[in-house]
């Protein structure tokens, strides 16, 4: 799947079926360092995207249309 159409929650449930994967005993060495390595880049994609999701939810919208910061730290 492309980057650009990829989606945080098919991204999880591919992460997800990897972690099944490599919790088996019966994982070759070279496909579970190859399982490792596409869990790792996943993983970091989904890093990005809740950074980058983050930094968007930093700001809302008043009522009055006005966009006010955010204090994401507070809770």
């Amino acid at each position: 799947m492309t980057d650009n159409k990829r989606t945080f929650e098919s991204t999880m449930t591919e992460l997800e079926a990897i972690i099944k994967k490599l919790e088996t005993d019966d994982v070759p060495l070279e496909d579970a360092i190859s399982y490792y390595e596409k869990g790792m880049r996943l993983s970091k994609w989904c890093d990005e995207k809740l950074a980058q999701v983050e930094k968007q939810m930093a700001n809302i919208i008043t009522e009055e249309g006005e966009i006010k910061p955010i204090d994401l730290e507070e809770e």
